[in-house]
C-alpha cells in the first residue's frame, strides 16, 4: 500500500510540475524582456550615416558633434502603440553602458533626424547622467553600439528622466515586436 501511495505522489509531482513547466515556456512564447533576440522580426531601422555592423561616422560621437545619427524606422506592426529606443555600450569595461533612452515614440515615425527628437516622445537618463544622446565614446579598443527599438502595446506611463531599469520594467510583457541596428566606433 505504502509503495502505491509514493508512486501516486511521485506521479502526482510529476504531472503538476509539468504543468509548471508548459506554462512557464507559454508565457516566455507570449513576451520578451529587452535585450532578447527573437527571430522573424517585421520592425527595420536603419542609418543612412552607416550600415549594419559599419562604422558610425565621428560626428554622432564624442570626439565629433556628439549629435544621434539620422534613424529610419519601418515596416512597425499595425497593433503598436509606441515605440521605444534604447541605444547602449555592450563592450564598456564596467558593463552595459547606456547611451540615450527614448520612449512613447510615436507609431507613425519614419525617421528620427540627426540631431532630434521625435516630437511627444520622453528621454531617459543614460549613463552619462544626462537626459539626451551621448555619442560612442569608447576608453580602448573597438566597441559595438545597439540602437535597439522596441514596438509596445501601450503607451509607458513613466517621468522624463527615468533610468534604464524603471524603462524596461514598465516595458515587460509590451513589446510585440523589436529589431536593432549595429554600428562600432573606436577611438
Amino acid at each position: 500500500m505504502k509503495k502505491i501511495s509514493i508512486l501516486f505522489l511521485i506521479l502526482l509531482l510529476l504531472i503538476l510540475g509539468g504543468f509548471l513547466i508548459l506554462g512557464k515556456q507559454k508565457t516566455n512564447i507570449k513576451t520578451s524582456q529587452p535585450g532578447e533576440n527573437k527571430k522573424n522580426n517585421m520592425i527595420t531601422e536603419t542609418s543612412p550615416a552607416f550600415q549594419q555592423n559599419g562604422t558610425i561616422p565621428k560626428k554622432y560621437t564624442c570626439g565629433g558633434e556628439n549629435i544621434n545619427p539620422p534613424l529610419a524606422i519601418s515596416s512597425v506592426p499595425n497593433n503598436a502603440r509606441s515605440l521605444v529606443l534604447i541605444v547602449d555600450d555592450p563592450d564598456a569595461p564596467s558593463g552595459v553602458w547606456t547611451h540615450w533612452l527614448v520612449w512613447n515614440i510615436n507609431v507613425q515615425t519614419k525617421e528620427i533626424k540627426e540631431n532630434s527628437l521625435p516630437e511627444g516622445a520622453i528621454l531617459g537618463t543614460n549613463d552619462f547622467g544626462q537626459t539626451n544622446y551621448g555619442g560612442p565614446c569608447p576608453p580602448s579598443g573597438t566597441h559595438r553600439y545597439f540602437f535597439k527599438i522596441y514596438a509596445l502595446d501601450v503607451m509607458l506611463n513613466l517621468s522624463q528622466g527615468a533610468k534604464r531599469p524603471q524603462l524596461e520594467q514598465a516595458m515587460i510583457n509590451h513589446i510585440i515586436d523589436q529589431g536593432e541596428l549595429v554600428g562600432k566606433y573606436s577611438k
